[in-house]
């Protein structure tokens, strides 16, 4: 299951419901022995970091969000380069964010892209990912007063993504989870009920969650493991009631004084 990478690896951005803080209640619900981990929602990676899997696909609609990924994968030290001249000020940041906006951002170098996401990850405000109805990234300026790269650990999960067959795309979960087998495991960590779901232009509401439900039960039918998180609401519950449910405690920040932080509580939905 784990690969022989020996270094620990976290995750390298900031992301709305990082798993990291759960890993604890998570990891001993993995099971000890399966062929290939996926990853339909990757997110900020952080139970495939910890678990380090030799074989993986790794997906998220979020296109920015993979080509981040495969830049840490092919070109990490042009990426910390590139992200070293990018200045922490306010002028900055706005002419960094409009850069989607012109129409010849599709022809950008795609680490040069990859730069662009990881500082606007570390100096928006809370860190957060949101695009308008255009895909078009709109946080403000978090106002931070540090800008640091994490290069050490960069190049470490570099070096796990190149040493392990890591496979990565931005597509329809479905058409990720339809290339899982019996003896598989999948991981689902899909943008939450009733929550914030702004990751991309799209929307991921409740015929959405409807669809991924059906999926899992294609998945028990073949005989591939899952383990889904998601809100703690009686829809859920009720829409996963015929499989394993645990309610763990979580802490979420709401802005970006680490004070001001709430308590709320998940569901873990697995079919072993």
């Amino acid at each position: 299951m784990e690969s022989s990478e020996a270094k620990d690896l976290r995750p390298i951005l900031k992301w709305v419901g990082g798993k990291r803080q759960i890993l604890d209640k998570i990891i001993p619900l993995i099971p000890p022995y399966f062929n290939s981990y996926f990853e339909p929602f990757a997110g900020g990676l952080a139970l495939c970091l910890a678990l380090k899997p030799h074989k993986a696909y790794i997906n998220d609609l979020n296109a920015d969000l993979i080509t981040f990924y495969s830049s840490v994968k092919n070109y990490p030290e042009k990426l910390i380069l590139l992200i070293k001249r990018l200045k922490n000020d306010k002028e900055t940041f706005y002419k960094i964010r409009s850069l989607d906006r012109n129409p010849y951002y599709q022809y950008i170098d795609d680490v040069f892209k990859s730069a662009r996401f990881y500082y606007l990850n570390k100096t928006a405000y809370n860190g957060l990912y949101r695009v308008n109805s255009k895909g078009e990234f709109n946080a403000p300026f978090g106002n931070y007063k540090n800008f640091n790269i994490d290069e050490e650990n960069l190049l470490n999960i570099s070096s796990y993504f190149k040493k392990n067959k890591i496979k990565f795309s931005s597509l329809d979960f479905g058409k990720v989870l339809s290339k899982a087998k019996e003896n598989d495991f999948v991981y689902l960590d899909p943008p939450y009920y009733d929550t914030y779901t702004q990751y991309t232009k799209g929307q991921f509401g409740k015929d959405e969650q409807i669809r991924l439900k059906k999926w899992c039960d294609k998945l028990n039918q073949k005989g591939v493991k899952f383990l889904l998180s998601n809100s703690d609401t009686d829809f859920i519950k009720e829409l996963y009631k015929d499989y394993q449910i645990e309610i763990v405690k979580v802490k979420r920040y709401i802005n970006c004084d680490g004070k001001n932080r709430s308590n709320f509580t998940e569901v873990l939905v697995r079919n072993y």
